[in-house]
């Protein structure tokens, strides 16, 4: 690693900056969804369904980076709102598998615009190359940490 000039502060971790990253973009996505009452999180999973079209609970819980708890939430809120059901399994009567409905597919394509434009404002400064790379970049790192178990202090 490349030390910085004597005298100067060393720059944040990269963890720090990724973040600050995630807290900016949260903050963009909140600030666009709060007039329709859907929630960054709950736009989150909307997403992933759209990708995946029946998940369990569980599988929805990590696709989109939640806890269960905060999951049953999340699927509670979107079926209350009509943007979800949930249906028994036919391969497994024990477990039900959460859809997107006509709502969340016609709430989807209202909003996926003006996530793409809050999306380009973040890479604005970035050519196409460097928008490459940096997606390789992040998705090195997340399946890095993904295939390891997390660091914990032993003493």
């Amino acid at each position: 690693m490349t030390q910085p000039p004597a005298g100067s502060p060393a720059p944040p971790l990269l963890l720090y900056v990724v973040k600050q990253l995630e807290l900016a973009t949260r903050a963009q996505l909140d600030a666009l969804l709060r007039p329709s009452g859907i929630t960054a999180l709950q736009y989150t999973a909307l997403s992933v369904l759209v990708r995946r079209p029946a998940m369990s609970s569980a599988d929805l819980a990590r696709a989109s980076f939640v806890s269960a708890q905060s999951t049953a939430d999340l699927v509670g809120a979107l079926e209350r709102r009509g943007m979800i059901e949930r249906q028994v399994d036919p391969d497994n009567r024990r477990r039900m598998m959460i859809r997107l409905t006509e709502a969340g597919r016609t709430f989807l394509d209202e909003y996926e615009p003006l996530v793409a434009q809050v999306e380009e404002r973040m890479l604005q400064q970035l050519d196409r190359g460097q928008r490459d790379a940096l997606r390789g970049y992040l998705n090195s790192c997340r399946r890095s940490l993904a295939s390891v178990e997390p660091v914990e202090r032993t003493s």
